[in-house]
């Protein structure tokens, strides 16, 4: 089904959009071929950012374009590329982002897409700088192998739409639970397509991992996603789950300044700033589970990192959490929220730190809020943990299985703080070389930079 937004008219935007972005290229997506990359790459299409437009730029071959576009075609045939997503995972939709290219646009679109494994992929020549240039022959020699005219369809051909900002928006659900590595985009008969999102849950299969494996329970490679939040001005909460460590503020997720700041400032007897207003984002773990061990990462939020931040957790069913989103995770629902990590004063440029002495509950969730104030921006959210299956009645696993791995299920309850400690000095060494070098104390902030 594909739902094309209408300038002037109310609209509903799809509920998939809250999801991961599986082939954005700072998950690791990337493009293997496409038939022709004359005025624009077709890696501008894997773009984390928005589209732009620069009205008098131009390049040797026509007008400077922020997505792929294809030369006006004068052979028989179509255009078409293959992206391999940056991790596998379940398809629930796809949007194709037509900004800037009113009289460029591609008319016609369709999807396709295929799970291959690694033996499966033949070896194609390194795409390089592509403008200006078309797919050569040894080229179509390798891609041919892969036999991608046979994949499924996951869009049939299907019109699109340019316009401006509000209408150039092109939504595409999709009704197949099966797990995908790559897509073949094409479309009809040429022209041009600034983004194309591939919005999907991320596959883990939990039933590998044992009841003691630290894992990082909310981040995206492991299926957390974001599922609500107050303000994301300048950059996407999700953005926090992100794979490594951030490599710019655009690579985290950060708000507008607070607008209930008052002309001067004051601060309690702790030293935290007494400015009415607060932002927060919601996100579901990967997979329900015990948090024993945080970071809260400020890098190079140097003049506009949090004053202080919350982390509170709660167990909510799918409903539940359709509610909640539906409702804006208003405070009239009643959802209990237990805190994790108290009212905690943060730093600029740092990595913070927090072991299972710092964290107030011990009992497994499935959903967290971060709330910072009074406004600001994080790099990476971590919450190091045990996966577990929770005793809330009303907890039901979502109706796609590939969403939590279908893991079997494991110990219950609440874990001891005194057990959580014995299997984390068991695992310290795992621990130190997943925090990918930080080299610090648990508990204490680490300056790496």
């Amino acid at each position: 089904m594909s739902l094309h937004l209408k300038e002037g008219k109310p609209y509903v935007l799809p509920d998939f959009l809250h999801l991961n972005d599986l082939a954005c290229e700072t998950l690791g997506g990337k493009v293997l071929f496409a038939t022709d990359d004359f005025f624009a790459p077709a890696e501008n299409l894997l773009k984390e950012q928005r589209p732009v437009s620069h009205t008098d730029l131009f390049t040797d071959y026509g007008k400077w374009r922020d997505g792929w576009e294809t030369r006006r075609k004068r052979i028989s045939g179509h255009d078409w590329c293959i992206i391999q997503m940056g991790v596998p995972g379940t398809v629930y939709g796809f949007e194709a982002d037509t900004s800037h290219f009113a009289g460029n646009c591609a008319p016609w679109i369709s999807i396709q897409a295929a799970y291959l494994k690694q033996e499966e992929i033949p070896l194609l020549p390194p795409r390089g700088t592509r403008i200006g240039t078309a797919a050569s022959d040894e080229e179509f020699k390798a891609v041919k192998e892969m036999r991608s005219n046979e994949w499924a369809f996951l869009v049939p051909m299907s019109e699109i739409k340019s316009g401006n900002l509000d209408t150039s928006h092109n939504y595409f659900c999709v009704t197949s639970k099966q797990k995908w590595t790559h897509i073949r985009l094409n479309i009809y008969p040429d022209g041009g397509i600034a983004r194309l999102k591939v919005y999907g849950t991320i596959s883990r299969d939990w039933s590998l991992s044992g009841k003691n494996d630290l894992s990082d329970l909310v981040a995206m490679a492991n299926g957390g996603i974001c599922v609500g939040y107050s303000n994301a001005q300048l950059g996407h909460p999700h953005n926090i789950l992100g794979i490594g460590c951030t490599t710019s503020i655009k690579d985290g997720w950060e708000t507008r300044r607070s607008l209930e700041r008052p002309p001067v400032l004051k601060a309690d007897d702790k030293g935290n700033l007494l400015i009415p207003g607060r932002e927060w984002a919601v996100f579901r773990l990967g997979h329900p589970g015990i948090v024993t061990h945080i970071e809260i990462d400020t890098s190079h939020f140097k003049g506009n990192f949090p004053d202080t931040c919350t982390l509170e957790a709660c167990i909510l069913s799918v409903q539940e959490e359709k509610d909640c989103i539906a409702q804006k995770y208003s405070l009239k629902q009643g959802t209990k929220w237990n805190v994790l990590l108290p009212v905690t004063k943060l730093k600029p440029h740092k990595r913070h730190f927090f072991d299972a002495t710092a964290i107030q509950t011990m009992n497994v969730c499935t959903h967290v809020r971060l709330t910072i104030a009074p406004d600001g921006g994080i790099g990476r959210l971590r919450l190091w943990g045990f996966p577990r299956i929770p005793l809330h009645e009303a907890y039901r696993r979502p109706p796609h299985t590939e969403e939590t791995g279908g893991a079997t299920a494991r110990c219950e309850g609440s874990v001891k703080p005194r057990r959580v400690d014995e299997v984390w000095l068991a695992n310290k060494q795992e621990m130190a070389g997943k925090l990918e070098g930080g080299g610090s104390s648990w508990g204490y902030e680490n300056d790496q930079h």
